[in-house]
């Protein structure tokens, strides 16, 4: 078991911004009716939202022994049917609506609302799944890869407790909702306030619509989380400016936010008498592994932070050896009882066990100063963060490669920005359009340059470093 709601029975859990809302007395009994539909160590697709129904189920899988596999509800239709046949799930958890759409003919096992659990047809025996899996997460791609992280119950519970302590998190918290919950941050978020007891607002809106300030003054908001791109937006939209009495903190992951923004905002939190706390996290170490306290948000503005509580960083060098002296750089390690089990890539994988050990090679490149705290520089391998979302330039490319197999391509770029080069300028708006419909993220996050040929080595290998000049 993941939450005792029994402890905060008579306390609002969850809010929409239609009005509704559910005690923990409520979800904890509606949890156990869902649960009592489904037998034991079986695999559930829960189709996500922000929403009340959306939660309730998967509390009540993760409280049950049942295992969820956490999806955006909007997912391409080739990706989603790859999913289904990968990885056979037994039931599947959605609005109606979408079943009505997309899966007609399905048998109706229970209903809730406007949500549903629907037995799958799964056609062959399934196999096991390891007695500790919990949970599995995609690793926040967007480019159409089946891999899913494997997340067990002491990473939850590990990484969930961690959070709540640094945080200081109690039952007077009322976070809103800015990032997805299939999303590790966004699920993050909704994990450590579930413990605390506190009441989560729920919306689908964006920070763009009027009815989200709406939702979070009228039921006084007392947080948010956001990726870089977040308080991008925020900056455009003047918040700085806005009179939110209610407003406490302000977290920020899912990438590296530019030294100026972080240090704009930490001056406003200080300003204001609010907390602006800077986190790093992976969804291979559940959610989160360092970050910056929110005193330390202006004199130490730039860095990631320190190893979160249970948790603890080294950094190693090309030949593996530890580095201790400030100011050198190396790639980041992470040792902790939040880094999963590891991968999967199909059914059988669910039955393995756990291939890390605690230990997590990030695949960051970072630097340590004098006081401890960590700076990340750069990454080691070839994926970007562009709007939280992780997607990986190889992936990409390929993707490009077999839609336009005539076309030469080659993808490099920065967080929030990819940089698409190709070799026929003709096909530039046609790309743009492809890939931002297969990824689902918005056209502004891919810059088609037209350049006359991909540089490449004697062994026909693209000169990466050559583009990002």
């Amino acid at each position: 078991m993941i939450w005792d709601f029994k402890t905060h029975k008579e306390n609002t859990a969850l809010l929409d911004d239609q009005g509704n809302g559910m005690t923990y007395g409520e979800l904890l009994e509606e949890g156990e009716a869902l649960a009592e539909k489904i037998p034991r160590r079986s695999l559930v697709f829960s189709f996500c939202k922000n929403a009340i129904g959306s939660v309730l189920g998967y509390t009540a899988f993760l409280n049950h022994d049942i295992v969820p596999v956490l999806l955006k509800p909007d997912l391409e239709e080739k990706l989603q049917k790859n999913l289904l046949k990968t990885y056979r799930p037994d039931y599947l958890w959605m609005e109606k609506e979408k079943a009505k759409k997309e899966f007609s003919g399905l048998k109706e096992i229970y209903a809730w609302r406007d949500w549903a659990l629907f037995a799958a047809d799964v056609p062959e025996e399934a196999v096991g799944l390891y007695p500790e899996l919990a949970l599995l997460l995609t690793t926040s791609g967007s480019t159409g890869s089946p891999k899913l992280v494997r997340q067990s119950y002491e990473n939850i519970r590990a990484n969930t407790e961690s959070i709540a302590t640094y945080l200081k998190l109690d039952e007077t918290e009322r976070p809103i909702t800015t990032l997805p919950m299939n999303y590790t941050y966004g699920l993050s978020i909704i994990n450590s306030h579930l413990y605390a007891g506190a009441a989560v607002l729920l919306t689908e809106k964006t920070l763009m619509d009027r009815g989200f300030w709406e939702f979070f003054k009228k039921e006084n908001a007392t947080s948010f989380g956001g990726v870089p791109y977040t308080y991008e937006i925020l900056k455009k939209l003047r918040f700085l400016r806005m009179d939110l009495p209610s407003l406490r903190t302000m977290t920020q992951a899912g990438g590296k936010l530019s030294p100026e923004l972080h240090k704009e905002f930490a001056e406003y939190a200080i300003e204001k008498g609010k907390h602006f706390v800077v986190m790093y996290g992976q969804t291979e170490a559940t959610a989160r592994m360092a970050y910056l306290p929110y005193e330390k948000s202006l004199e130490k503005y730039g860095s990631m932070g320190i190893a979160i509580p249970g948790g603890k960083f080294t950094l190693i060098d090309v030949d593996g050896k530890e580095i201790t002296e400030p100011g050198m750089t190396g790639e980041l390690v992470y040792e902790g009882k939040n880094v999963t089990l590891g991968y999967a890539l199909d059914r059988e994988d669910l039955a393995k066990g756990d291939e890390r050990n605690g230990v997590l090679v990030t695949g960051d490149m970072a630097k340590m100063d004098s006081d401890g705290y960590f700076y990340i520089v750069g990454r080691k391998k070839r994926f970007l963060k562009i709007f939280g979302n992780r997607v990986n330039l190889d992936e990409t490319e390929r993707m490009v490669k077999e839609e336009f197999s005539e076309l030469g391509c080659a993808c490099a770029g920065v967080d929030d920005r990819m940089s698409v080069f190709i070799t026929d300028g003709a096909k530039a708006e046609k790309i743009k359009k492809f890939l931002a419909e297969k990824t689902k993220l918005h056209p502004s996050a891919f810059q088609v340059k037209v350049i006359q040929e991909i540089p490449k080595n004697e062994a026909g290998k693209t000169l990466y470093s050559e583009l990002e000049k």
